[in-house]
């Protein structure tokens, strides 16, 4: 039997998470524990952008930064440029070849997320419809009479996950009560014990 499509390898600390293009907010999630893990900076350059060396260069009344020459970087330079460079291969290392032919051309772990993001995420109108019908879902959601409570919460839960993603959460008072809702009446006597308590 093949694993389920999330669940191909192990997780490791050592290793970032595996990606092959489907599950993107749990990659989301799991990409910024492990960078944050290994260096805390490494999430700073992903949001961000890596450090550019610059100095100052003067014509006449104008100042203006330029790049700095490779010659004159100094030691601090090159550990941020070295950070820059772990911040990009980090997030390749656990990349499926679909995926890793969509950010080959990406030239920082900046432009890999940001590649990713609207890839799998959309552009914000695109994420805007998908907040809407995930939404709408969440609204409608039901439970059916031969579903287990298990079964339902674990539904219930994907949408309340993909909108949490997606920057809409729903508090878990919100969830609860729209759980103690959505049960059939075969659990009446449940809810008003819950509900009572």
């Amino acid at each position: 039997m093949a694993a389920p499509l999330n669940l191909e390898e192990g997780h490791s600390s050592t290793r970032p998470p595996c990606f092959n293009g489907h599950f993107y907010s749990r990659l989301k999630a799991r990409m910024h524990d492990f960078l944050m893990a290994e260096d805390n900076e490494l999430w700073d350059i992903v949001l961000d952008g890596p450090f550019i060396p610059m100095i100052e260069e003067k014509d006449g009344d104008k100042t203006s930064l330029v790049l700095k020459p490779r010659q004159k970087h100094d030691e601090a330079d090159r550990r941020k440029i070295e950070k820059g460079y772990k911040a990009k291969i980090l997030p390749v290392c656990g990349i499926g070849p679909d995926e890793f032919n969509r950010v080959s051309a990406c030239e920082s772990g900046k432009e890999i997320r940001d590649c990713l993001k609207t890839a799998h995420e959309g552009t914000k109108q695109v994420k805007e419809s998908k907040i809407d019908m995930l939404t709408s879902r969440y609204g409608n959601f039901k439970m059916k009479e031969e579903e287990t409570i298990h079964e339902m919460f674990t539904k219930l839960s994907s949408i309340t996950n993909e909108l949490r993603c997606l920057g809409e959460p729903i508090s878990m008072s919100k969830q609860v009560r729209k759980v103690l809702r959505i049960l059939p009446k075969s659990w009446e006597s449940k809810v008003d014990a819950i509900t009572e308590t």
